[in-house]
């Protein structure tokens, strides 16, 4: 399993939808995105009664796990190009990179598999504006595109196939 842990704050009382806020922007500030993400994901899952998310909050949730998969992915890219030239030279070096990508590849997993969660159970369906349903439908298939981008076999078909259905709702969302 992934060793990427998702951070949680606790506080004494429930935060409000603006405090959460400004806490993500301030952990966006310090760099902190598994903390930004952290605080987006205890926004939508505390608030969601408030209604659906600002254009601001979307952007917020979208910053959080755009730059949390972003240096698992980055790595991965990197490993694999690593990988397939240590292959041919070294066949000890050659297992090891092999090891710490399949670790990577958890990790993406993980974030991945979390906001697709959120995405699924609180964003998507509680969406009425059309830039709200099309924003989580883009983040979908964007997010499913990611698990692609190093799964095998069914599982890689599976993430295509999911990737293409959201891209393909969103276009049509304007329109309905």
């Amino acid at each position: 399993m992934s060793s990427f842990v998702p951070y949680h704050m606790e506080f004494e009382e429930p935060l409000t939808r603006e405090e959460y806020v400004f806490l993500a922007k301030l952990s966006e500030r310090a760099e902190r995105y598994d903390e930004m993400a952290g605080f987006v994901d205890k926004m939508v899952l505390e608030t969601s009664s408030l209604g659906e998310l600002t254009a601001e909050e979307r952007n917020l949730l979208s910053t959080a796990y755009k730059s949390l998969v972003c240096s698992p992915r980055d790595a991965w890219q990197f490993l694999s190009s690593i990988e397939k030239r240590e292959g041919r030279w070294n066949e000890d070096h050659a297992a090891l990179i092999k090891a710490y990508r399949a670790r990577l590849e958890a990790d993406i997993a993980s974030i991945c598999g979390r906001i697709l969660g959120l995405l699924d159970s609180h964003l998507n369906p509680s969406a009425c504006s059309i830039d709200s349903k099309v924003f989580f439908l883009k983040m979908k298939g964007d997010y499913h595109r990611y698990l692609a981008e190093f799964k095998v076999g069914e599982e890689r078909k599976k993430a295509i196939e999911d990737a293409m259905a959201a891209y393909k709702e969103a276009e049509v969302v304007p329109i309905l």
